[in-house]
């Protein structure tokens, strides 16, 4: 499965906040690195373009800077769901520089209520922008993480700013990470000495850009680092479990983006057998389908042909078949009107049934109406007990039974007079 990642750009300062405006909109016609993956292993592409060319892909992560992300450990509140954003708002309400509404918060993954936790804080108008930026560009984000988080064993970075050929190892920023935090240090002065250990502990990782290996090498005193591009840094956060889309910020629309991560799955390259094997599962039922239909077709027409044959033989006088059944059922009523016989819908044999099934204990009949294939009887002052042993009585005979306003109406139920003819 896919997947493409984003670096976002460091968030400017202050002095070039001034210096370029505060209302500018965060990725509005800017550039941004990205690095696509099919594995989450290995780089397969890499480039810089803007948001409406970056590349598609299954999943979407952002990264962010080491410096865009500040680091808070507390106790975590014991607080309901919709209410821990506001309680973590108050917890670190002193210890954050902007105010509680511009900040965004996230909690580090499986951090437990009661226990203590990192908290991660981000600028949130400058993230929601470029979160707004992309989505804009139809490039839906499903995490946000950071490049550097508080780890062990520790590790340290060595990155070079834009002027670092002209400053040497001035111009290069250490991002170490411990246990106890993340910290973003300028390599000028003695700072970023003072607050390293001595000695080092055991298993410490180091790496170092490519512009900032030479003079990162020569100020750890000529030890060779590995060497671990922009790139290679933020495919390998992807791999943490961290998401910092969180809160007000979790992504909305949890159906149709949950369709989406199943579709993902299913077009991922391990299923592709089980969809090969679904389209000829498929392929098979529509033919198999098609194939019974054909059969059914074709056994009606002999069917059909056999009645009009049956028809013809049977009533010669008959010239153009156009509903075989009902012009031999007709041919026949014919020829035993003819013969004086009674037919099962005459008033006969619907007299003969009512007889039969009439209460020993009621009086005639007062009064009946015929019509084709109805009787209907006058049954003034029967209860229900009577009226429902009236009708089992017929019912075994094939008769039908029903019950209104005082009258019973006898008729030949449907499934019976079918079998009759």
């Amino acid at each position: 499965m896919s997947t493409l990642v984003v670096l976002i750009p460091p968030r400017a300062r202050l002095q070039a906040r001034q210096a370029a405006g505060e209302g500018t909109a965060p990725g509005a016609g800017a550039d941004f690195d990205w690095v696509l993956s099919s594995d989450g292993f290995a780089i397969d592409k890499q480039g810089r373009s803007p948001v409406s060319l970056l590349p598609r892909a299954a999943t979407v992560v952002i990264a962010l800077a080491d410096a865009d992300v500040s680091w808070h450990r507390i106790t975590l509140p014991r607080a309901p769901a919709a209410r821990l954003r506001a309680a973590l708002g108050g917890v670190l309400e002193e210890a954050l520089l902007d105010e509680p509404g511009d900040v965004h918060l996230a909690v580090a993954p499986q951090a437990a209520a009661g226990q203590p936790a990192w908290i991660a804080a981000v600028h949130r108008p400058w993230l929601a922008g470029h979160l707004g930026a992309l989505e804009r560009a139809k490039v839906f984000v499903d995490r946000v993480v950071p490049l550097s988080w508080p780890d062990e064993p520790p590790c340290g970075h060595f990155d070079a700013e834009a002027d670092s050929a002209a400053k040497g190892a001035a111009a290069l920023t250490l991002t170490w990470t411990h246990p106890d935090g993340v910290a973003t240090l300028r390599l000028q002065g003695g700072l970023a000495r003072s607050l390293l250990p001595d000695p080092m502990p055991d298993g410490v990782r180091w790496s170092a850009s490519p512009a900032a290996a030479a003079a990162a090498e020569q100020w750890l005193g000529g030890a060779p680092l590995p060497v671990m591009t922009p790139a290679m840094r933020a495919l390998q956060a992807t791999r943490t479990n961290w998401n910092l889309l969180q809160f007000d910020l979790k992504p909305r629309h949890r159906g149709a983006r949950a369709l989406r991560d199943v579709s993902r799955l299913v077009m991922a390259p391990a299923w592709r057998p089980a969809r090969w094997g679904l389209a000829a599962l498929v392929a098979l039922h529509v033919f198999g389908l098609n194939l019974a239909a054909w059969q059914q077709r074709a056994e009606i027409e002999q069917r059909q042909a056999a009645m009009t044959s049956l028809l013809r033989a049977t009533y010669p006088q008959v010239r153009a078949v156009l509903d075989a059944s009902v012009q031999m059922q007709r041919e026949t009523d014919a020829l035993r009107a003819a013969a004086g016989r009674a037919g099962e819908a005459d008033l006969e044999p619907l007299l003969g049934a009512a007889a039969l099934a009439w209460p020993a204990e009621r009086p005639a009949v007062d009064s009946l109406r015929y019509e084709p294939g109805r009787l209907t009887l006058a049954a003034a002052g029967w209860g229900n007990q009577e009226v429902e042993q009236f009708r089992s009585r017929l019912r075994p005979a094939g008769w039908q039974v029903e019950s209104t306003e005082g009258r019973l109406i006898v008729m030949r139920a449907r499934g019976a007079a079918v079998a009759t003819r």
